[in-house]
């Protein structure tokens, strides 16, 4: 019986301007390694977004375009009501060119420099740099690991929010690197507590189609009690994060214009890339088998990384994440010096895998291993991970 949708078929991506493969040295000072590194996947997207793209090319004109019309905002719509049971108001939505950006405007818009920025680490590296680059202050909230859970310290975030200077709640949500989903009583409670201080919040949920096991994604905009915005996109869900393209909901109208004004006045993005939106509008409403049928396979990569791990260092007790498909693993109990394991990876077998501080000093001794990937390059990859580790 032929499967539906192809996982397992290598595509060479060498000379394809790819940042995981052809600029690997850009990170790692080494090209030729074998890349498991930045969040994006060496499938080729869905069947029904390359029929889209190649209609929109057939047609040969590339003029200036628009997302403002029902085919997108419906497209939208529709996902958010089929895949999460939540409804959107067409006229809370908003467009960007990615989700960062869309998280950079918005801090623009609700703090000033040096105010802080609450986020819950090990967290995205995006997410320090653009504080940061923004001249705002970063305001940690570690995660507390208890077995393979991770789980929010309610009394410190009680008080972090409660600081003079703290003025917006960065979620994210699914949570990377760790895969955390947060159950719907944990962004009540975090709501509640926002509120009170008068926090607002920006949910960046890029993840959200992301979620492999049976636990239940929730959108902030369930439980929103302070302003706050959400932002997303179809890149990470379908793997087309380089026709750039996101959107968000930011229900206050205030708040909406002057995002407005700040993407068309101030940095001149009125119109959006025509492959985007056309690219978007396929997913969202063609494209749920494709993502299913993946979804299924990484959590099968999933398995099988925890399995081959686990047989060869047993103190591990590595577990799957609840989402991405990125996995967060801890070898802090082999005594491992990441330092030196990088070392080992990168020069003896020429693998790239991410360190663990990258996302925070207290992730020293993690590694992210991005599974979004044919099984045959994931095995490759485990090959050498596990020869670095018996070789240290």
């Amino acid at each position: 019986m032929m499967k539906p949708f192809d996982f397992d078929t290598v595509v060479d991506r060498h000379g394809s301007w790819c940042t995981q493969w052809d600029f690997v040295a850009d990170r790692f000072g080494v090209a030729d390694l074998l890349p498991f590194t930045i969040s994006d996947m060496d499938f080729a997207t869905a069947p029904c977004i390359i029929d889209a793209l190649q209609q929109r090319v057939e047609h040969g004109v590339f003029g200036y375009s628009r997302w403002q019309h029902d085919d997108f905002l419906s497209a939208i719509q529709h996902w958010m009501r089929s895949r999460f049971a939540t409804e959107v108001n067409s006229s809370s939505l908003v467009y960007g060119p990615s989700v960062i950006y869309m998280v950079a405007q918005m801090l623009r818009h609700w703090t000033q420099p040096g105010d802080e920025v609450l986020i819950h680490t090990p967290a995205y590296d995006a997410f320090y740099n653009t504080i940061r680059g923004n001249q705002r202050r970063v305001l940690e909230l570690p995660l507390q690991r208890q077995g393979n859970q991770w789980h929010c310290d309610w009394d410190q975030l009680a008080a972090l929010l409660a600081r003079p200077q703290c003025k917006v709640m960065l979620l994210c949500s699914p949570h990377n690197p760790t895969g955390k989903v947060w159950q719907r009583q944990e962004l009540q409670q975090m709501a509640a507590l926002c509120e009170r201080q008068g926090v607002k919040v920006i949910s960046d949920e890029i993840h959200m189609d992301m979620v492999l096991s049976a636990e239940r994604h929730t959108p902030w905009s369930e439980v929103a009690q302070s302003p706050w915005a959400l932002f997303s996109s179809a890149s990470k869900s379908f793997n087309i994060p380089a026709l750039t393209g996101a959107w968000g909901i930011i229900p206050d109208e205030t708040d909406r214009q002057a995002w407005f004004h700040a993407l068309k006045q101030q940095d001149g993005l009125s119109s959006p890339a025509v492959m985007a939106v056309a690219a978007t509008i396929a997913a969202y409403r063609d494209g749920a088998p494709w993502l299913d049928a993946l979804r299924a396979y990484l959590q099968e990569n999933m398995q099988h990384i925890a399995q081959r791990l686990n047989d060869a260092f047993p103190a591990l007790g590595w577990a799957p994440p609840a989402a991405t498909y990125l996995a967060w693993m801890d070898l802090n109990p082999l005594g491992i010096d990441e330092q030196a394991l990088q070392q080992q990876l990168i020069h003896h077998h020429k693998v790239a895998i991410m360190p663990g501080s990258t996302y925070g000093e207290t992730s020293r001794g993690y590694l992210r291993l991005n599974a979004g990937c044919p099984r045959i390059k994931l095995d490759d990859g485990l090959d050498r991970l596990i020869a670095a580790l018996k070789a240290y």
